[in-house]
C-alpha cells in the first residue's frame, strides 16, 4: 500500500534535523567561545587546570559544550545527508 507523498513529506519536513544542527552549532559555537574566553581573558589553564575561578567555570562549560555539541551536530549532518539522498531517489 502506497503512503501518501504528501503526508511523507510533512513527516520529512518535521524529523528534527534542523534542530539538531541549530542546537548541535550553538552548543559547540558556546564551547569554543568559553575556550578562546578562557586563554585570552581569564588567564589561561596549566596541567592542573585553570588559574581563576572565573577560568574553572569557562574549562567546564567548554569541556561539557565541545564533545555534546559535536556529536548533535553530527548526528545533525548524517541525517540531513540521509534526507538528500532519500529525496533524491523519489
Amino acid at each position: 500500500m502506497a503512503e501518501n507523498p504528501v503526508k511523507r513529506e510533512a513527516m520529512n519536513s518535521q524529523d528534527g534535523t534542523r534542530q539538531l544542527l541549530q542546537w548541535g552549532a550553538t552548543m559547540l559555537g558556546s564551547g569554543l567561545v568559553a575556550v578562546v574566553l578562557l586563554q585570552v581573558y581569564l588567564g589561561g589553564f596549566s596541567p592542573t587546570g585553570a588559574s581563576t575561578n572565573t577560568g574553572w567555570f569557562a574549562l567546564i562549560v567548554a569541556l561539557m559544550c565541545i564533545p555534546f555539541g559535536g556529536l548533535l551536530l553530527t548526528l545533525g549532518v548524517a541525517k540531513w545527508v540521509r534526507n538528500r539522498r532519500i529525496a533524491r531517489q523519489r
